[in-house]
C-alpha cells in the first residue's frame, strides 16, 4: 500500500496503510506496555476471572494484550488483526499464541458464541462509529459472555490528542458515547477506570 492511501476516502484503506507503516515500531514498544497491560489485566481478572477461558482479541496489532491475559493461563488465546504486518510481528513475538489476518467487522471463521470473551484494545476510538457498530456487532456475536474493549477514558494527554488526529481517529466522539453504544448491544455494561486517561469497558451479553 502505497502513501496515497493515508489520504483515502476509504476508512479501511487508510487504517491499514497506517498501521502496516508503524507495524515495526509497535513490535519495538511491545516490551515497554508490557507491564501496564499485566496491572490491567490483573483488574480484570477480578472482576471475569479468566482462568480456563476461551479469549479472541480482535485488532491483536503485534499481540501485547492477549499475551497478557494469556498469563492466568487461558483455555485458547486467539489474535486477529487485518494487518499483515502486525500480524507477522505478533507471530515472531508470541509463538505460543494463534494469531490470524482478519477484518473485525466480518469474523466469519468463528461461530456464534465460540469464546467466552471478546476484546479489543485501542481499537474502537479509531473508526467512526458506524464501523464500530460492525465490529461490536460480530464481537458479540462471537462471543459466549462478555466483550471487553480497553481504550480511551477520561482526560487524554494532549501528546496523544495530537497523535489521534494526526492518525485521523475518531476519539472525541468515542469518549463521548461509546458507552451509548456498547449498551445496544449489552445486556449490562461497567466501565473500570485504570490509569493514564484509560479505562475497560465490559458488557456481558
Amino acid at each position: 500500500m502505497g502513501l496515497l492511501h493515508y489520504f483515502s476516502a476509504d476508512e479501511d484503506k487508510r487504517a491499514q496503510f497506517i498501521f502496516n507503516l508503524i507495524a515495526p515500531v509497535y513490535g519495538l514498544i511491545d516490551h515497554a506496555i508490557s507491564d501496564n497491560y499485566r496491572e490491567i489485566t490483573d483488574k480484570l481478572n477480578e472482576i471475569f476471572p479468566l482462568r480456563g477461558k476461551k479469549v479472541l482479541d480482535v485488532g491483536t496489532g503485534t499481540g501485547g494484550w492477549i499475551s497478557a491475559l494469556a498469563r492466568y493461563p487461558l483455555k485458547e488465546a486467539v489474535g486477529v488483526d487485518f494487518s499483515g504486518k502486525m500480524i507477522r510481528q505478533a507471530r515472531k513475538k508470541h509463538p505460543g499464541i494463534r494469531f490470524e489476518k482478519s477484518d473485525g467487522k466480518d469474523l466469519h471463521d468463528f461461530q456464534d458464541g465460540t469464546f467466552d470473551i471478546v476484546t479489543c484494545s485501542f481499537m474502537m476510538h479509531g473508526m467512526r462509529q458506524d464501523h464500530r457498530e460492525k465490529v461490536l456487532m460480530e464481537m458479540i456475536r462471537v462471543a459466549g459472555k462478555a466483550v471487553v474493549v480497553h481504550d480511551f477514558y477520561g482526560d487524554i494527554a494532549w501528546p496523544t490528542r495530537l497523535l489521534e488526529s494526526l492518525e485521523r481517529s475518531d476519539y472525541k466522539n468515542f469518549l463521548r458515547s461509546f458507552k451509548q453504544e456498547l449498551e445496544i448491544f449489552s445486556t449490562h455494561v461497567r466501565i473500570v477506570s485504570v490509569n493514564n486517561g484509560n479505562g475497560l469497558y465490559i458488557g456481558w451479553k
